[in-house]
């Protein structure tokens, strides 16, 4: 008897490749970005959360992206998992986007990037993650008939079912454990944070601004006595670790409209570089560590800390998309500066010196807001705005802006007069005719488009600003 011929062996069939979206497909975690979203545009919902909570996280995530818009098109997405799955789209391989993300924001990236067949998320009952999202896909494919694309400790019961798993940016400890459960066919590792991206995101650079808290002492010409000088910089420490707190809130209420800005999408947490979740761990830190700090001071050091950190917060939330408004909330938190480091020494402030600080700073926050204009202007073109301003008060901004250093600038000359200290004056007039011109070099600068950013980052790479430093410093030892 003739044996029957084999049978012709048919095209191989490749299983699907199942992408989890927060952490893998995306560098950021939605919900949290939503929640954030959400305490930026409807602040009184928050106080909705614990009740949302009690019904469950999918009820949680559900109500929230109800309540919010995110821009999917400009979330972080990981460029090497993109690239890995548009070519696994290009051989016909099926793409499966399963997350624990709510179905409506899930359903908006799978629009957005037109690559997966179909979308499994959480619908406002189930929670999809971890063991539930195994057994959703099991059910769908079958114990080892998907491929699973993850980045959590989470993931490891769907791994546990694949056939075999990606990781993205995995930690020793996960890689191991991922190991145990299925074979691994790819890590990819996205890039990880580093020293400098926290030290970026938490703006050191923005710390010299804290030496305000200096000026009582210069302005006694005390700042030689080692035990005052010692309470004023640990006074700037605190300041600037409670600062650097509030640049993280401002960037996490901020993500969306940073990654709109042609540069502000280049910051750690817009583009992230660095998690959502180490800022949310790092802010009440930095906070944390500023008010121990206060220990060592006189008790309303601590009280001017704390009005500093609400009106702050105030402005990130809020006050400054309220025109003006938001230039002289800036301009109070440099005030409250110099104020903190009188109270830190024990040095009463002068009502002149605090009148010329509000004024000067004024104009620089507005001088801020036009540079921005300018930027955005010849980018976009006169439709552009920046937070409550229009391209066409860019001229209005410009002359308040100028007219406030003006007025700081004739406050301080008659500072000396008015209040004599027994010292020779020409030392602050010289001072003023430096800020003059540099007040006056940093609005042209602006004016042409040069400042990108913050003033005080663009002072710092500009060599006429810092030839005004050096300058300023030589006439501040004078006058000490």
């Amino acid at each position: 008897m003739l044996a029957e011929p084999a049978p012709a062996a048919g095209p191989k069939v490749e299983v699907p490749l199942v992408v989890d979206l927060d952490g893998t497909l995306l560098r950021t975690d939605t919900l949290v970005e939503a929640l954030f979203v959400l305490a930026r545009e409807k602040p009184l919902s928050m106080l909705k959360l614990p009740w949302w909570l009690a019904r469950g996280r999918a009820h949680l995530k559900h109500e929230v992206a109800e309540r919010v818009d995110i821009d999917v098109h400009t979330l972080p997405y990981a460029k090497d998992v993109l690239v890995h799955l548009r070519a696994q789209k290009r051989s016909g391989r099926r793409l499966i986007l399963a997350t624990g993300a709510d179905e409506r924001i899930a359903r908006a990236v799978a629009d957005e990037l037109g690559l997966f067949d179909a979308v499994l998320a959480s619908d406002g009952t189930v929670n999809l993650t971890a063991a539930r999202k195994r057994g959703r896909l099991v059910e769908e494919f079958g114990e080892g008939g998907f491929d699973y694309i993850g980045n959590s400790v989470r993931d490891l019961p769907v791994w546990a079912a694949a056939r075999r798993g990606l990781l993205v940016t995995p930690s020793p400890r996960l890689a191991a454990a991922a190991n145990r459960f299925t074979v691994i066919d790819r890590v990819f590792e996205d890039g990880r944070p580093q020293l400098r991206t926290y030290l970026d995101a938490m703006r050191v650079h923005h710390w010299l601004k804290n030496l305000l808290l200096l000026v009582p002492l210069l302005a006694v010409h005390r700042l030689h006595e080692p035990a005052l000088l010692l309470n004023a910089l640990v006074g700037v420490v605190s300041f600037s670790l409670a600062a650097s707190g509030v640049y993280l809130l401002n960037d996490l209420l901020d993500l969306p409209a940073d990654r709109r800005h042609p540069h502000k999408k280049a910051r750690a947490l817009a583009m992230g570089q660095m998690p959502i979740a180490h800022a949310i761990v790092l802010l009440p830190c930095l906070w944390l560590a500023a008010a121990a700090l206060t220990a060592w001071l006189p008790s309303p050091f601590f009280v001017a800390l704390g009005v500093y950190a609400v009106l702050m917060v105030a402005y990130s939330i809020r006050l400054k998309d309220i025109a003006i408004v938001d230039a002289f909330v800036l301009a109070m938190g440099y005030t409250l500066r110099i104020l903190a480091g009188g109270l830190a020494v024990g040095v009463a402030v002068s009502p002149w010196l605090s009148v010329c600080s509000t004024a000067l700073f004024f104009g620089l926050a507005l001088l801020k807001r036009y540079a921005e204009l300018v930027t955005l202007r010849s980018r976009i073109g006169h439709e552009a705005r920046v937070r409550a301003y229009r391209t066409t008060d860019a001229t209005l901004i410009a002359g308040l802006g100028a007219a406030a250093g003006c007025v700081a600038l004739a406050v301080l000359a008659l500072y000396p007069i008015v209040e004599p200290s027994g010292h020779a004056r020409w030392p602050v007039w010289l001072l003023c005719g430096l800020l003059l011109f540099w007040t006056g070099h940093m609005w042209l600068m602006g004016h042409r488009g040069n400042i990108h950013d913050d003033p005080v980052s663009f002072a710092l790479r500009d060599r006429v600003s810092r030839g005004f430093g050096v300058a300023t410093a030589a006439v501040l030892l004078l006058m000490t």
